[in-house]
């Protein structure tokens, strides 16, 4: 579309599974697992929620500490969720866990996550927005 409005599409291939191709043209798969009807082949919609969570988060969280001059060696964002027992089994709660490396300051490490959980982050405020509770810890490696 020429309208300027983003747009994704979502192609069924067979089974559970389909392939979404992105506004900027990039392709991936999601199935549902065995359990579910799916062939498991590739993460669910909803395991791509959390995962849009902790990308966006992580992005967030390394550029503001480049814009703080703080030596980030490395930054992995682990995500564990828990899901409501009954349909549409929306999230509940989500924590996240940030695993930095570096001689960085803690203080400075907090402040990054807190503007990215709390300013900057689209995913964030959406979840919380629909009453998931997004929890936090940090883990600073030398």
């Amino acid at each position: 579309m020429s309208d300027g409005i983003p747009t994704i599409s979502c192609t069924w291939t067979g089974g559970r599974q389909f392939v979404h191709r992105s506004a900027t043209g990039h392709a991936l798969v999601t199935d549902t697992p065995a359990e579910h009807g799916g062939g498991g082949t590739a993460p669910s919609p909803m395991e791509l929620v959390v995962m849009g969570l902790a990308g966006c988060t992580g992005v967030d969280v390394a550029s503001i500490l480049e814009g703080m001059r703080q030596p980030l060696r490395g930054l992995t964002v682990t995500a564990r969720f828990e899901r409501a027992a009954d349909h549409p089994r929306v999230f509940t709660r989500i924590d996240l866990h940030y695993r930095l490396e570096g001689d960085l300051d803690p203080a400075r490490v907090e402040r990054a996550v807190a503007l990215s959980q709390d300013k900057y982050c689209s995913v964030s405020a959406m979840l919380a927005a629909g009453g998931v509770a997004l929890a936090h810890t940090v883990e600073i490696l030398p």
